[in-house]
Parts: structure tokens; C-alpha cells; sequence
């Protein structure tokens, strides 16, 4: 039987890149999944990709930041496949700048995406994990829940140039280190993963002759320079940047039977490079 057969995990920023390879891992093994991304495109092509695995899925279409998010992605959850067992806070975007350069409105975005959205996410789900989880104390059941909050190296050990950035996943494991105090009595293992470098549209070398994201009308660059990018592999113990499979596979085994006894930790992937 596949590990996570029957339970439902949703998973923020899904319609591409690690977000879709995680959604992809825990549907592998089982796992429902509400996948959610800006464009819809993208949320489909996931939708369909893990219906094709034998799984189910619906997407949740809109951004994290948006008031009602988090609302209408756990009600979603509950509505559809009856429930909430593993939520995955993964989107997110990088907007850099050195401290002097960085507006308001730079500083604002990173807190909001990154801290923000998830607080909000993890506030609607607390009715349902708190009541359901009584539920099951009552009938002496141990049922346990996971909550994987994405961080970031920037987050465990700064970087120059992401003030905003790295402030935001320091965030993100202060979050997820207090959740894991509230929600342990619920059974629900709280963790955080920080990425290393990882090869996604974010990161690839080819972006960095002027590439851009579109977030909130803005067009944001992204990208590394290639030759840095080439110095930053060659830091790395293991030789080379993770792929976005790699990252997931980070996070699916936190949504394993086996991580039931593991809460309030940062684990770094990384390939071995800590700054």
C-alpha cells in the first residue's frame, strides 16, 4: 500500500518548478493533492499530470498574498476530498536588493508571500486540525498531520543582497518552530526545508541576461549571472546545483509515516553548502 494513500496534501505554488515536483512525489505515494498557482494554465497541467499517476487533484487558482487565500484553499481541501493532512507552504519568489536599494515595497512583498500567506493558511486550516484531531484522541487513535514550510539558506545564514528575502525565511523557521509547540499536542510534525541552490526558472544562468517574472503586474528579474552561478557550484560539496526533483524529494520525506517523531526543525538541502 503507497504511504500516503487517503491523505489529502495541498501544496501552494504547484503549477511549476518544485512546487509541481512535490505535488507530483506525495501523489505518487498516494496522496490527494490541491495544487494552486497564479496562472491557470500551469495549475491544470499539474491537475492533469497527477490524475495521470492514478491520483486525484483540483487546483486552487490565485495568489497566496490575497486576503481570502488561505480561506479558499483550505475550504477547498475540506469541501472537495473531505480534509487537511499535509500542507506544503511553498511559493514564493525572490526580489533582491542591497539594503539601500530596497523600497518598501520590496521589503513588504517578501514578508507578505513569504510569511504572510502561510500564517494565513495555517490560521484556516486550525478549526479543522483542532476538532479533527480530538476526534480522534477520543476514538484513541494517533493520527498524525505535516506541515513543510519552505525556507531558504538565505533564511538559516543571511546572503548579501536579500535583506527582505532572507529576513522572510528566517521568518519562515520561526513559524514553523512555534507551530510545531502549538499544533504538537494535534499530532501535526511542523518542519522547515532550506533550499540551497536549486536550478529553477528562478536560478538558471540563462536568466540572467534580463529575465523577469510577472508578479502583481510588476516584472521582477530573476536570474543568475552565469559565472557566479558557475563559482556557486563549485562550493558545493557535492559539485552541482539540486534539481527541483531533489528538493521535493526533501520535503516528501517529512510527509512520511517515518518523520512522525520529527517536529520543529530546519533541514537544509543543500548538497552540503552552508554559507
Amino acid at each position: 500500500m503507497k504511504k500516503l494513500q487517503g491523505k489529502v496534501a495541498l501544496v501552494t505554488g504547484s503549477g511549476r518548478g518544485i512546487g509541481r515536483e512535490i505535488a507530483l512525489k506525495l501523489a505518487r505515494d498516494g496522496a490527494r493533492v490541491v495544487v494552486n498557482d497564479l496562472d491557470e494554465s500551469f495549475a491544470t497541467e499539474t491537475v492533469e499530470a497527477i490524475r495521470a499517476v492514478g491520483s486525484d487533484a483540483i487546483a486552487v487558482i490565485g495568489s497566496v498574498v490575497e486576503k481570502d487565500f488561505g480561506d479558499r484553499f483550505v475550504r477547498a481541501a475540506i469541501d472537495v476530498f473531505g480534509g487537511v493532512d499535509i500542507i506544503v507552504n511553498n511559493a514564493g519568489y525572490t526580489w533582491d536588493s542591497v539594503v539601500q536599494k530596497t523600497t518598501d515595497e520590496q521589503w513588504q512583498a517578501m514578508i507578505d508571500v513569504h510569511m504572510t500567506a502561510p500564517f494565513r493558511i495555517l490560521r484556516a486550516a486550525a478549526d479543522f486540525i483542532r476538532t479533527k484531531s480530538k476526534e480522534e484522541a477520543d476514538q484513541g487513535r494517533e493520527v498524525f498531520r505535516k506541515v513543510v514550510n519552505i525556507s531558504s539558506l538565505a533564511g538559516v545564514g543571511g546572503n548579501a543582497g536579500q535583506i527582505g528575502y532572507g529576513a522572510a525565511k528566517a521568518g519562515v523557521n520561526g513559524i514553523t518552530k512555534t507551530m510545531c509547540k502549538e499544533w504538537g499536542r494535534f499530532k501535526v510534525n511542523v518542519n522547515s526545508v532550506a533550499f540551497g541552490l536549486i536550478r529553477t526558472r528562478l536560478t538558471e544562468a540563462a536568466a540572467g541576461a534580463g529575465s523577469a517574472i510577472a508578479v502583481d503586474g510588476k516584472n521582477i528579474k530573476v536570474g543568475v549571472n552565469p559565472e557566479v552561478l558557475k563559482t556557486m557550484e563549485q562550493g558545493i560539496p557535492l559539485g552541482r546545483a539540486g534539481t527541483p526533483e531533489e528538493a521535493a524529494g526533501a520535503v516528501y520525506l517529512l510527509c512520511l509515516p517515518e518523520s512522525d517523531y520529527i517536529s520543529g526543525q530546519v533541514i537544509v538541502c543543500s548538497g552540503g553548502f552552508m554559507f
